[in-house]
């Protein structure tokens, strides 16, 4: 008799814990957020991707495929954003959270720039976020905080040589998130940009190619090291969470003290 209602206890203690993890489960489940990541393929984005995925549904779009995206929330989707139609893909009715990842190094002296070079560095750093942006505005409308996360540099506050190109592209991603922070403030749709310095991506392989070469850019920042995709990826999931719910407009410098200090 005892044995039988010893049974019965460890059933029903089994049966209890089931039913608290069902709901456990399904609460983490209303509390995913659905997240569109655009150039999660690789840097910055891939590294958002990853930290975003273990408690939110990614919408990951990039051209370029990555296995380290295989991961049950996230949904892969290759892509050019600049020539591809963001109408084949079925995004989710709200969108909660967008980062735009994709960016570009061009650094050449002035003279040697082309027309060309600041329409394809304005193309992929402002009009691709755009256009995203405009197609995923009425998603993100839709959402009870929704953020979006834009990328300029510390090249558009800090006067760099060889830099006109990008300067310009990512003074006007300032501009855009700003104008944007303002104009969406009334659906309650917060908007900022990250400005990092030199980090190590691929973006920068040609920059940190040999020890020397990474040693001369730690040297130039006053925390003595280059940035890593990481803890730029962090601050943007930071952006994009509840916690954030008070920051819009905002220009957040990651630059290991570029921008503001002189040693």
């Amino acid at each position: 008799m005892a044995l039988r209602n010893l049974k019965t206890i460890s059933s029903k203690k089994l049966f209890v814990n089931l039913c608290v993890q069902y709901i456990k489960n399904n609460i983490k489940k209303r509390n995913m957020k659905n997240i569109v990541i655009i150039g999660c393929g690789k840097g910055i984005g891939l590294a958002a991707a990853k930290i975003l995925s273990e408690e939110h549904h990614i919408i990951g779009i990039s051209k370029t495929e990555n296995p380290e995206l295989n991961h049950p929330n996230i949904e892969f989707h290759q892509m050019d954003i600049l020539s591809g139609n963001p109408d084949d893909i079925a995004f989710p009715e709200v969108v909660d959270g967008l980062v735009y990842a994709p960016g570009s190094i061009n650094l050449k002296p002035f003279n040697r720039l082309s027309v060309d070079d600041f329409k394809n560095d304005f193309e992929i750093n402002v009009l691709g976020a755009v256009k995203i942006i405009q197609k995923l505005l009425p998603n993100l409308k839709k959402s009870e905080s929704a953020s979006v996360v834009l990328f300029s540099s510390v090249a558009a506050k800090f006067g760099m040589p060889f830099h006109a190109s990008v300067s310009a592209s990512k003074n006007a991603v300032e501009g855009l998130t700003k104008s944007m922070a303002a104009e969406f403030s009334v659906q309650k749709i917060r908007v900022n940009a990250i400005a990092p310095s030199l980090t190590d991506t691929h973006l920068a392989a040609q920059l940190l190619s040999t020890p020397e070469k990474r040693e001369a850019s730690a040297k130039r920042h006053p925390l003595q090291r280059v940035g890593n995709p990481e803890e730029i990826a962090a601050m943007a999931a930071f952006l994009i969470s509840d916690q954030a719910s008070w920051i819009t407009g905002q220009i957040l410098g990651m630059d290991g003290g570029m921008a503001n200090i002189r040693l």
